[in-house]
């Protein structure tokens, strides 16, 4: 079975209305000739702990309504980015994901917070305001059961390998690395994802705006199993396209079963 997926690499605003204005243009677009479109990570809000709370609402605000209608009115899987989530006086990095009719499916709150100082580079503490996630997030399609993480969360190889464990052939990242991080790591951590756990990686970054409050590193990417990339884009707001072949995938799982190689009496 082969379905082709979209990642749409746009830059936000200080205005949620028009992030999701653009967002909803960007889906549209996205949607022609692909079943699985995603956002990135914080696409509705400035990338800042000063912004998550001023800018957070819970699943019945205007962001989570906006994405259950664009799904359903585009006929897609839409996984939602992420935007910040208030529930019960908290507030959640999270990513909420919809099935074609608008439904929603899943619910990924960010694991792992990003506190970091990062020498020459980014300092950031997201536990300042946010409050980490405590679940592994897979959902079912026709196509393919689909994983969930957000950024930092692909530092964790422990998280990826119980994803594709429990079922996971395409494993979806929102995520803003900074320009610091993302040339270090940012393309050997989705390969490494990806060759690991025999999985599809699709990582979808902001597009890079030097003068926002955050400099993402953009390169928005899809992974195949082998590690090879499928698609990948620079640092500009574009639309990244990639097919996914669940053929391909278990024909690499046959070459080199590792996943069937593991010693679990000895890990």
């Amino acid at each position: 079975m082969k379905f082709n997926m979209a990642l749409c690499q746009m830059t936000g605003s200080f205005s949620k209305e028009k992030n999701i204005e653009k967002a909803g243009s960007f889906i549209k677009k996205a949607a022609e000739g692909a079943q699985i479109v995603a956002l990135p990570e914080m696409w509705n809000c400035p990338y800042g702990n000063q912004f998550f709370r001023k800018y957070a609402e819970d699943e019945s605000g205007p962001s989570v309504e906006f994405l259950s209608c664009a799904a359903r009115e585009n006929d897609v899987y839409l996984i939602g980015g992420s935007i910040p989530e208030l529930s019960d006086g908290k507030v959640y990095n999270t990513a909420f994901c919809f099935g074609r009719n608008g439904e929603l499916l899943a619910r990924h709150r960010k694991a792992h917070l990003f506190d970091v100082d990062v020498e020459g580079g980014i300092s950031f503490k997201e536990s300042d305001t946010l409050t980490a996630g405590d679940s592994v997030t897979l959902m079912d399609t026709e196509y393919c059961r689909i994983g969930v993480a957000i950024c930092y969360d692909v530092r964790f190889p422990e998280l990826f390998r119980r994803m594709a464990l429990d079922g996971a052939k395409l494993i979806v990242l929102p995520a803003a690395f900074s320009k610091k991080t993302g040339e270090g790591h940012w393309d050997v951590s989705m390969r490494a994802r990806a060759i690991d756990n025999q999985v599809y990686m699709a990582a979808v970054s902001p597009a890079r705006d030097e003068k926002g409050v955050y400099v993402a590193y953009g390169h928005s990417c899809i992974i195949d199993p082998w590690g090879t990339p499928v698609a990948s884009t620079g640092t500009e707001e574009s639309i990244v396209r990639g097919e996914i072949d669940m053929d391909h995938l278990e024909s690499i799982r046959n070459q080199l079963p590792l996943l069937k190689h593991r010693r679990e009496e000895l890990y």
